[in-house]
Protein backbone atom coordinates (compact mmCIF):
# COMPACT_ATOMS: atom_id res chain seq x y z
CA UNK A 1 0.00 0.00 0.00
CA UNK A 2 3.04 1.99 0.49
CA UNK A 3 6.52 2.36 -0.66
CA UNK A 4 8.93 3.65 2.67
CA UNK A 5 10.02 6.13 -0.52
CA UNK A 6 7.26 7.98 -1.04
CA UNK A 7 6.36 11.46 0.01
CA UNK A 8 5.23 12.19 3.28
CA UNK A 9 2.75 15.17 3.52
CA UNK A 10 1.83 17.61 6.49
CA UNK A 11 1.02 16.16 10.19
CA UNK A 12 -2.44 15.73 10.72
CA UNK A 13 -3.10 18.27 14.11
CA UNK A 14 -5.07 17.10 17.07
CA UNK A 15 -9.10 17.91 17.21
CA UNK A 16 -9.85 21.15 18.04
CA UNK A 17 -13.69 22.65 19.16
CA UNK A 18 -13.15 24.73 16.31
CA UNK A 19 -13.03 21.92 13.91
CA UNK A 20 -15.38 19.98 15.41
CA UNK A 21 -18.45 18.79 13.07
CA UNK A 22 -19.44 15.53 16.15
CA UNK A 23 -21.85 15.54 18.16
CA UNK A 24 -23.36 13.00 20.49
CA UNK A 25 -25.51 12.07 17.96
CA UNK A 26 -22.15 10.83 16.35
CA UNK A 27 -21.85 7.43 16.35
CA UNK A 28 -18.40 5.70 16.34
CA UNK A 29 -17.61 1.85 16.91
CA UNK A 30 -14.66 0.40 17.88
CA UNK A 31 -13.68 -2.97 17.66
CA UNK A 32 -11.09 -5.23 20.13
CA UNK A 33 -11.97 -2.55 22.42
CA UNK A 34 -11.88 -4.38 25.85
CA UNK A 35 -8.26 -3.23 26.22
CA UNK A 36 -5.28 -1.37 24.69
CA UNK A 37 -5.79 1.02 21.88
CA UNK A 38 -8.90 0.00 21.14
CA UNK A 39 -10.32 0.59 24.74
CA UNK A 40 -7.90 3.92 25.18
CA UNK A 41 -9.90 4.83 21.67
CA UNK A 42 -13.09 4.25 22.93
CA UNK A 43 -12.24 6.79 25.95
CA UNK A 44 -11.12 9.04 23.89
CA UNK A 45 -13.75 8.94 21.55
CA UNK A 46 -15.99 9.38 24.93
CA UNK A 47 -14.12 12.40 26.49
CA UNK A 48 -14.65 14.21 22.81
CA UNK A 49 -18.32 13.84 23.01
CA UNK A 50 -19.06 10.98 20.50
CA UNK A 51 -21.97 8.11 21.18
CA UNK A 52 -19.21 4.91 20.99
CA UNK A 53 -20.22 1.33 20.79
CA UNK A 54 -17.39 -0.47 22.46
CA UNK A 55 -16.71 -4.38 21.36
CA UNK A 56 -15.28 -7.12 22.49
CA UNK A 57 -14.65 -10.57 21.78
CA UNK A 58 -15.36 -11.89 25.11
CA UNK A 59 -18.52 -11.12 26.96
CA UNK A 60 -16.98 -10.44 30.50
CA UNK A 61 -13.82 -8.76 29.79
CA UNK A 62 -16.38 -6.14 28.05
CA UNK A 63 -18.30 -5.38 30.45
CA UNK A 64 -14.79 -5.03 32.78
CA UNK A 65 -14.15 -2.23 30.14
CA UNK A 66 -17.31 -0.41 30.54
CA UNK A 67 -16.77 -0.97 34.54
CA UNK A 68 -13.71 1.08 33.96
CA UNK A 69 -15.18 3.39 32.27
CA UNK A 70 -18.12 3.87 34.82
CA UNK A 71 -15.10 5.11 37.24
CA UNK A 72 -14.25 7.48 34.59
CA UNK A 73 -17.77 8.52 34.14
CA UNK A 74 -17.87 7.81 30.89
CA UNK A 75 -20.02 5.33 30.33
CA UNK A 76 -23.10 8.02 29.51
CA UNK A 77 -21.35 7.82 26.02
CA UNK A 78 -20.69 4.34 25.86
CA UNK A 79 -22.84 0.88 24.68
CA UNK A 80 -21.13 -2.69 25.06
CA UNK A 81 -22.15 -5.14 22.43
CA UNK A 82 -19.96 -8.75 22.44
CA UNK A 83 -18.66 -8.93 18.74
CA UNK A 84 -16.14 -11.95 17.90
CA UNK A 85 -15.29 -10.78 14.02
CA UNK A 86 -13.83 -13.98 13.20
CA UNK A 87 -17.39 -15.20 13.37
CA UNK A 88 -20.33 -14.39 10.57
CA UNK A 89 -22.87 -15.55 13.29
CA UNK A 90 -21.54 -13.24 15.74
CA UNK A 91 -21.53 -10.17 12.93
CA UNK A 92 -24.95 -10.65 12.18
CA UNK A 93 -26.16 -11.10 15.92
CA UNK A 94 -24.12 -7.25 16.44
CA UNK A 95 -25.52 -5.65 12.68
CA UNK A 96 -28.78 -6.95 14.23
CA UNK A 97 -28.36 -5.39 18.01
CA UNK A 98 -26.92 -2.34 16.08
CA UNK A 99 -29.85 -1.95 13.50
CA UNK A 100 -32.57 -2.14 16.89
CA UNK A 101 -30.63 1.29 18.65
CA UNK A 102 -28.95 3.15 16.33
CA UNK A 103 -30.48 4.51 12.84
CA UNK A 104 -26.38 5.18 11.03
CA UNK A 105 -23.03 5.57 12.51
CA UNK A 106 -20.38 7.55 11.71
CA UNK A 107 -17.24 6.19 12.65
CA UNK A 108 -15.34 2.31 11.93
CA UNK A 109 -12.04 1.69 13.61
CA UNK A 110 -11.08 -1.71 12.91
CA UNK A 111 -8.91 -2.47 15.76
CA UNK A 112 -9.77 -5.88 16.89
CA UNK A 113 -6.62 -8.55 15.86
CA UNK A 114 -4.87 -11.23 17.17
CA UNK A 115 -1.25 -12.05 17.42
CA UNK A 116 -0.09 -15.62 18.70
CA UNK A 117 3.76 -14.79 18.70
CA UNK A 118 5.58 -12.91 21.54
CA UNK A 119 8.30 -10.67 20.67
CA UNK A 120 11.70 -11.60 18.87
CA UNK A 121 9.13 -14.96 17.92
CA UNK A 122 8.29 -15.81 14.27
CA UNK A 123 5.83 -18.82 14.20
CA UNK A 124 3.12 -20.13 11.92
CA UNK A 125 1.57 -22.53 13.93
CA UNK A 126 -1.47 -19.89 14.00
CA UNK A 127 -1.36 -18.47 10.58
CA UNK A 128 -4.81 -19.25 9.13
CA UNK A 129 -6.06 -17.87 12.35
CA UNK A 130 -4.21 -14.66 11.88
CA UNK A 131 -5.16 -14.07 8.51
CA UNK A 132 -8.96 -15.04 8.83
CA UNK A 133 -9.33 -12.60 12.09
CA UNK A 134 -7.18 -9.66 11.17
CA UNK A 135 -7.77 -9.49 7.19
CA UNK A 136 -11.04 -11.35 6.68
CA UNK A 137 -12.89 -10.42 9.77
CA UNK A 138 -11.92 -6.71 9.67
CA UNK A 139 -13.34 -7.31 5.90
CA UNK A 140 -16.48 -9.63 6.42
CA UNK A 141 -17.63 -6.85 9.64
CA UNK A 142 -16.62 -4.14 7.44
CA UNK A 143 -18.59 -5.30 4.50
CA UNK A 144 -21.76 -6.11 7.00
CA UNK A 145 -21.79 -2.88 8.33
CA UNK A 146 -21.53 -0.64 5.69
CA UNK A 147 -25.10 -0.39 4.69
CA UNK A 148 -25.56 1.67 8.10
CA UNK A 149 -23.22 4.27 7.60
CA UNK A 150 -24.65 7.64 7.74
CA UNK A 151 -25.12 9.49 4.73
CA UNK A 152 -24.01 13.36 5.53
CA UNK A 153 -21.77 16.28 4.44
CA UNK A 154 -19.22 15.29 6.80
CA UNK A 155 -18.82 11.91 5.29
CA UNK A 156 -18.44 8.50 6.95
CA UNK A 157 -15.05 7.51 7.86
CA UNK A 158 -13.23 4.06 8.00
CA UNK A 159 -9.97 3.86 10.16
CA UNK A 160 -8.49 0.39 9.77
CA UNK A 161 -5.60 -0.19 12.48
CA UNK A 162 -2.58 -1.28 10.99
CA UNK A 163 1.00 -1.62 11.21
CA UNK A 164 4.44 -0.21 9.38
CA UNK A 165 5.14 -4.76 9.00
CA UNK A 166 2.36 -4.74 6.37
CA UNK A 167 3.81 -2.15 3.65
CA UNK A 168 5.26 -2.81 0.39
CA UNK A 169 8.87 -2.58 1.43
CA UNK A 170 8.56 -5.09 3.65
CA UNK A 171 7.56 -7.65 0.97
CA UNK A 172 10.35 -9.19 -0.96
CA UNK A 173 8.33 -11.28 -3.22
CA UNK A 174 8.77 -9.88 -6.87
CA UNK A 175 5.25 -11.49 -8.08
CA UNK A 176 3.28 -10.55 -4.76
CA UNK A 177 4.33 -7.24 -4.60
CA UNK A 178 3.84 -6.95 -8.17
CA UNK A 179 -0.17 -7.83 -7.63
CA UNK A 180 -0.15 -5.61 -4.25
CA UNK A 181 1.75 -2.44 -5.87
CA UNK A 182 -0.55 -2.47 -8.92
CA UNK A 183 -3.01 -0.04 -7.36
CA UNK A 184 -4.85 0.58 -11.14
CA UNK A 185 -5.87 -3.72 -11.59
CA UNK A 186 -5.83 -3.89 -7.30
CA UNK A 187 -8.93 -5.61 -6.19
CA UNK A 188 -10.31 -8.13 -3.57
CA UNK A 189 -9.15 -11.03 -5.94
CA UNK A 190 -6.10 -10.42 -6.38
CA UNK A 191 -5.69 -9.50 -2.85
CA UNK A 192 -7.01 -13.32 -1.76
CA UNK A 193 -4.15 -14.67 -4.35
CA UNK A 194 -1.58 -13.06 -2.22
CA UNK A 195 -2.91 -14.22 0.71
CA UNK A 196 -3.59 -17.79 -0.53
CA UNK A 197 -0.06 -17.75 -1.65
CA UNK A 198 1.05 -17.54 1.50
CA UNK A 199 -1.06 -19.40 3.46
CA UNK A 200 0.02 -22.06 0.65
CA UNK A 201 3.67 -21.18 1.26
CA UNK A 202 3.00 -21.76 5.03
CA UNK A 203 1.30 -25.40 4.42
CA UNK A 204 4.27 -27.05 2.28
CA UNK A 205 7.08 -25.37 4.51
CA UNK A 206 8.72 -23.02 2.26
CA UNK A 207 7.68 -19.36 3.42
CA UNK A 208 11.06 -18.37 4.98
CA UNK A 209 12.49 -18.57 1.63
CA UNK A 210 9.77 -16.72 -1.11
CA UNK A 211 10.38 -13.25 0.24
CA UNK A 212 7.56 -12.88 2.74
CA UNK A 213 8.07 -10.32 5.55
CA UNK A 214 11.09 -11.02 7.75
CA UNK A 215 8.93 -10.04 11.36
CA UNK A 216 5.76 -11.37 12.63
CA UNK A 217 5.29 -12.84 9.28
CA UNK A 218 1.71 -14.01 9.40
CA UNK A 219 0.58 -10.74 10.96
CA UNK A 220 2.45 -8.71 8.53
CA UNK A 221 0.85 -10.86 5.71
CA UNK A 222 -2.25 -9.76 7.46
CA UNK A 223 -1.74 -5.90 7.41
CA UNK A 224 -0.21 -6.03 4.19
CA UNK A 225 -3.92 -7.69 2.80
CA UNK A 226 -5.72 -5.41 4.69
CA UNK A 227 -4.02 -2.13 3.68
CA UNK A 228 -4.71 -3.65 0.21
CA UNK A 229 -8.18 -3.86 1.10
CA UNK A 230 -8.31 -0.19 2.17
CA UNK A 231 -7.06 0.93 -1.12
CA UNK A 232 -9.75 -1.41 -2.96
CA UNK A 233 -12.64 0.35 -0.44
CA UNK A 234 -11.38 4.32 -0.62
CA UNK A 235 -11.60 3.62 -4.41
CA UNK A 236 -15.18 2.19 -4.52
CA UNK A 237 -16.35 4.22 -1.82
CA UNK A 238 -14.60 8.16 -2.89
CA UNK A 239 -16.71 10.78 -2.21
CA UNK A 240 -19.65 8.86 -0.15
CA UNK A 241 -16.71 6.82 2.71
CA UNK A 242 -13.45 7.76 4.09
CA UNK A 243 -11.16 5.10 4.50
CA UNK A 244 -7.54 5.26 5.85
CA UNK A 245 -5.16 3.43 7.78
CA UNK A 246 -2.94 4.15 10.64
CA UNK A 247 -0.21 2.57 12.29
CA UNK A 248 0.56 3.75 15.59
CA UNK A 249 3.82 2.77 16.06
CA UNK A 250 5.67 0.68 18.91
CA UNK A 251 3.09 1.48 21.66
CA UNK A 252 3.13 -0.33 24.95
CA UNK A 253 0.15 -2.89 24.73
CA UNK A 254 -0.08 -6.73 25.61
CA UNK A 255 1.14 -7.47 22.18
CA UNK A 256 4.52 -5.62 22.77
CA UNK A 257 4.46 -7.20 26.01
CA UNK A 258 4.38 -3.54 27.41
CA UNK A 259 7.42 -2.38 25.98
CA UNK A 260 7.29 0.88 23.48
CA UNK A 261 7.86 4.13 22.97
CA UNK A 262 4.65 5.49 24.12
CA UNK A 263 1.61 4.94 25.51
CA UNK A 264 -1.94 3.34 24.32
CA UNK A 265 -3.67 6.71 25.35
CA UNK A 266 -0.75 8.63 23.01
CA UNK A 267 -1.96 6.26 20.40
CA UNK A 268 -5.17 6.69 20.73
CA UNK A 269 -5.24 10.45 20.79
CA UNK A 270 -3.17 10.28 17.59
CA UNK A 271 -5.80 7.79 16.05
CA UNK A 272 -8.81 10.06 16.83
CA UNK A 273 -7.04 12.98 15.62
CA UNK A 274 -7.71 11.01 11.98
CA UNK A 275 -10.58 9.83 12.40
CA UNK A 276 -12.21 13.11 13.67
CA UNK A 277 -10.37 15.36 10.62
CA UNK A 278 -12.96 18.29 9.99
CA UNK A 279 -14.36 17.30 6.60
CA UNK A 280 -12.48 20.50 4.45
CA UNK A 281 -9.19 18.67 5.26
CA UNK A 282 -10.63 14.78 5.26
CA UNK A 283 -8.51 12.25 3.53
CA UNK A 284 -9.36 8.86 2.09
CA UNK A 285 -6.59 6.08 0.67
CA UNK A 286 -4.26 7.43 3.24
CA UNK A 287 -1.72 4.79 5.20
CA UNK A 288 -0.65 7.32 8.41
CA UNK A 289 1.83 6.67 10.82
CA UNK A 290 2.32 7.90 13.87
CA UNK A 291 4.53 8.87 16.20
CA UNK A 292 4.84 10.97 19.68
CA UNK A 293 7.91 13.28 18.41
CA UNK A 294 7.66 13.63 14.94
CA UNK A 295 3.60 13.62 14.93
CA UNK A 296 0.93 11.67 12.64
CA UNK A 297 2.19 11.62 9.03
CA UNK A 298 0.92 10.20 5.83
CA UNK A 299 3.02 8.58 3.53
CA UNK A 300 0.96 8.74 0.50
Amino acid sequence: MVSSTTQQQPPVSHPTTTARWWSEDSVAIVTGANKGIGYALVKRFAELGLTVVLTARDQSRGLQAMDSLKVLGLHHHVRFCQLDISDPASIRSFVSWFRSRFDAFDILVNNAAVCFNAMNENSMDHAETVINTNYYGSKQFTEAILPLFRNSPSMSRILNMSSRLGTLDKLNNPQMKAILGDKERLSEDRIDLVVNGFLKDVKEGRWRTQGWPEIWTDYSVAKLALNAYSQVLARRYEGVVSVNCFCPGFTQTAMTDGKGKHSADDAAEMAAAIALLPPWHLTTGKFYAGSTTRGICSKL
